[in-house]
């Protein structure tokens, strides 16, 4: 694994926000881990398209190695996000501000239009959902930088994609390179524009594709790569039919939730996540998706002993009688990676400029 580093333009007056606790927050608590022995910049983003809740916290901080924030997130956050970002110089004015998945604002993300450019492993929640579930997913529709992992407290299953994915990468969609040609980063078929046409692709499953029928895993490119190292995560728009793309939790057991960049390795929870009693996945994506309200910065600790990594959606009609876990038809609150589609063709536009 190679050592980013990076300079955030940011000092002390950021030192003392990572330390500021409002009072009177509540909700639920988010954890997110940097378990990689390199700085990254979090960043964080709520779809107000989808709801208006989002938590009182900043849409992007620094996270030193083997530290932890702590977030009070508003119990119904709806279509929430949060990525990583490598190697970043916010003193940049123009252009990309990271090596990857740098956003529009620089450190603090734009909140309205700061989702955050490919290629980016992206942790996605939506809180009390259709069915009073929580879903949530980690997505590799927008590619991957980072390994991450999604835990929580009430034994529902995990979401994952702790393998490194740059290094073997296949040559077409390999990169961005730090400075020593090392690749931080695998683009998807869409973000690399395999076909030419992101406004009407089956890497894209948009257009024409814009369907889960017009849209199978076998008409994207390089699905096979994503989803063969990472069966937990989403590999493409409409992946919720492979059964481990798109995870539930029953929203009535309260969870809390906890992102780990790199993280040391996660147990083969999830064989049986069809009968867990707390969790389950989902095989169609529910048709809404909406953000929450209230959150809050607790601290930044160091976590130490972690031994890291090398970094080397339609949900269904009922639950089935089960807590949470693998179920499936499509209408109700989740996070979506699908939309990436109404978004693309402006991203490989503006990445073009740059990369």
């Amino acid at each position: 694994m190679t050592l980013m580093t990076g300079r955030s333009g940011v000092g002390l007056s950021s030192l003392l926000l990572l330390a500021y606790t409002p009072e009177g927050v509540q909700g639920r608590t988010f954890t997110v881990v940097n378990a990689c022995p390199f700085t990254i910049w979090p960043a964080m983003y709520t779809d107000l398209a989808a709801g208006t809740a989002v938590p009182d916290f900043p849409t992007g901080w620094e996270a030193p190695p083997w530290t932890s924030v702590t977030i009070a997130v508003p119990d119904n956050w709806k279509a929430g996000r949060i990525w990583g970002r490598r190697d970043c110089d916010f003193t940049i004015t123009t252009g990309p501000t990271c090596l990857d998945g740098w956003c529009i604002g620089g450190l603090l993300c734009d909140p309205t239009t700061g989702t955050g450019v490919p290629p980016a492993t992206v942790a996605e929640w939506t809180l009390q959902g259709d069915g009073n579930r929580d879903f949530y997913d980690v997505s590799l529709v927008d590619g991957y930088n980072l390994p991450m992992a999604i835990t929580n407290t009430a034994n529902c299953p995990v979401a994952d994609c702790a393998v490194d994915l740059g290094p073997n990468c296949p040559a077409p969609i390999q990169g961005p390179f730090d400075s020593t040609g090392y690749p931080v980063g695998c683009k998807s078929a869409c973000f690399a524009n395999l076909d030419g046409n992101p406004n009407n692709s089956p890497n894209c499953c948009s257009g024409s594709f814009g369907t889960a029928a017009a849209c199978p895993p076998s008409g994207v490119q390089y699905y096979d790569y994503f989803k063969g190292n990472c069966p937990n995560a989403y590999a493409y728009a409409f992946d919720e039919s492979s059964g481990s793309a798109l995870w539930t939790c029953d929203s009535g057991l309260n969870a809390d939730y906890t992102l780990t960049f790199c993280p040391p390795g996660q147990p083969a929870a999830n064989a049986a996540s069809a009968s867990n009693s707390s969790g389950s996945a989902v095989t169609s994506a529910p048709a809404g998706v909406s953000p929450a309200a209230g959150g809050s910065l607790s601290s930044t600790s160091a976590i130490g002993d972690v031994v890291p990594t090398s970094p080397t959606k339609s949900a269904p009609a009922s639950a089935s009688g089960s807590t949470g876990g693998a179920t499936g038809t499509s209408n109700g609150d989740v996070p979506r990676q699908r939309g990436s589609a109404w978004w693309i063709g402006a991203v490989v536009a503006a990445a073009a400029m740059w990369l």
